[in-house]
């Protein structure tokens, strides 16, 4: 098999060729391998190779839905056992796994071949990527640009034809960002649907979940359905969609109600690419013969995006003294916006940080009600176009003032500096409409439908109520059908 001919098949249909006995698993992952070693050097997508065990396996029998196809792993969580996971982290750059995530565990299961580990911001933080410990991963569409975060690695490696599929996590907006970034299907499942174990229940308070990015609407779906299900650690048992997922590519959705919104109370002014890219997006629905509609803002999304950061800085708190516990690294083994983050959250005082987990349940209200009359929320997924290289970074004056107060202990200055509304603008403001669906628990994808004068993908973002994954499948394949994207290929 040539390479242009893997590079047509999504994950199942090169699955398809393996069972035929058209092309072996060994065939698929040297062809994988190959165009790794020709265009990762210049996109820094892959950030550790795992060839031995990748060729042991593609000798082996194998066996599942997606038996003998490529794949890599998110360097964040999914650990491989005896494998680094690092979380972009320099004090775990040498630590190994002690066992398999159970998403990993059930990827192997269904007969996919990791044959290495994604680049990641450190500790999943960001929008971009970009950590000290790898350098950043670039864009295939515009490599100036990034391929977004945290999921940025996959995404990136998705995008240059490496894999079709790969595994990705959302905490907020991680693997719709990335994909919307790339030119790809993202979908962050309900809160619950897919297990963390075994080493985690709940990280973020149930906002983060795996999941991956894809070319294909249905090798999206078929992974969903491959990965849902508890876990013996899992705390509780989540509602199942009623069939598998991949039976729902295909099927009619039929006339929805979608309400739109593009403005948001982070953002003045979302990108006018952002903006014609929902317009598109709502005139293909209403051909389609949906019911498309401009609507108030749903919830006030600074106050949102507010809680959402208290949570954060928190979890990043209680990360980098468990890390630190167990690595006995100290300070110079995480970068500084990471210290910063961990120093905004160990200055949060407890009642604080309870009440920013209570005030989810607002926002889920808030958004309850709008879907008493709607079926699913059109947002962009990105306010503005992948933004370059380095854009998101400290500057050095605010990088020297905050070392400082490290340094001095006056971590509570930190909250008088208007820090944290400075990470809102700075962090959310291109990426305002994600953060949403993790707060409140309710699934969303990106859907790749538009593509900028410039070059770069630009997706939108379909927001549906607690177990609306079938709704979502069913009119994601429907604009796959109407706009396909997969035959586009990012030169390089």
């Amino acid at each position: 098999m040539r390479y242009e001919e893997y590079a047509e098949h999504d994950g199942l249909g090169l699955a398809a060729l393996v069972r035929d006995k058209e092309v072996t698993a060994r065939e698929l992952l040297d062809i994988a391998r190959a165009r790794a070693d020709a265009v990762n050097p210049t996109i820094n997508a892959i950030v550790r190779r795992m060839d031995a065990d990748a060729e042991a396996r593609a000798e082996g029998p194998l066996d599942g839905p997606f038996a003998g196809v490529p794949f890599l792993l998110k360097d964040l969580g999914q650990e491989y056992a005896g494998v680094p996971s690092t979380y972009g982290c320099r004090a775990l750059a040498h630590v190994p796994a002690a066992e398999h995530a159970t998403v990993t565990q059930r990827w192997l299961d269904a007969g996919l071949n990791p044959f290495g580990r994604t680049n990641v911001p450190e500790f999943g933080a960001k929008g971009v990527t970009e950590p000290a410990l790898f350098g950043p991963a670039r864009n295939p569409w515009g490599l100036e640009h990034t391929p977004g975060g945290s999921s940025g690695g996959s995404a990136a490696a998705v995008g240059a034809g490496i894999v079709p599929v790969a595994g990705a996590s959302d905490g907020g907006g991680s693997i719709r960002i990335p994909a919307a970034c790339c030119g790809l299907v993202g979908l962050k499942t309900s809160r619950g649907l897919i297990p963390l174990g075994p080493d985690v229940g709940e990280p973020l308070q149930g906002s983060a979940v795996n999941g991956v990015v894809s070319r294909s609407v249905r090798d999206t779906a078929a992974m969903i359905d491959m990965l849902a299900g508890a876990d013996p650690v899992s705390p509780f048992l989540p509602g199942l969609p009623d069939r598998p997922l991949l039976d729902e590519v295909g099927a009619a959705p039929g006339k929805l109600r979608i309400g739109v919104q593009t403005t948001s109370a982070v953002r003045a002014q979302a990108h006018p690419e952002a903006i014609r890219a929902v317009e598109d997006a709502a005139a293909l629905l209403a051909d389609l013969g949906h019911e498309v509609e401009e609507t108030p803002r749903v919830v006030d999304d600074k106050a949102l995006a507010r809680d959402f950061l208290t949570t954060w800085f928190a979890h990043m708190a209680y990360e980098v003294g468990e890390v630190m516990r167990r690595t006995g690294s100290g300070p110079e083994g995480f970068e500084l916006d990471t210290r910063i983050m961990a120093a905004l959250g160990r200055s949060t005082t407890a009642v604080q940080q309870i009440a920013a987990v209570e005030r989810r349940h607002e926002y889920v209200t808030q958004l309850a009600r709008f879907f008493d009359g709607h079926d699913l929320l059109l947002t962009p997924t990105l306010a503005e176009p992948p933004v370059k290289i380095g854009t998101m970074s400290t500057p050095k004056l605010a990088q020297v003032g905050a070392s400082l107060l490290l340094r001095l202990r006056a971590t509570r200055v930190l909250h008088h500096l208007d820090l944290v509304d400075d990470l809102i603008e700075k962090n959310l403001g291109w990426v305002p409409f994600t953060q949403l669906a993790n707060v409140t628990g309710r699934p969303a994808i990106n859907v790749p439908l538009r593509w900028t004068p410039a070059g770069l993908p630009l997706g939108v973002q379909f927001v549906a109520p607690l177990g609306g994954e079938a709704t979502l499948v069913r009119l994601a394949a429907q604009l796959e059908e109407a706009r396909p994207w997969a035959q586009r290929r990012a030169r390089l």
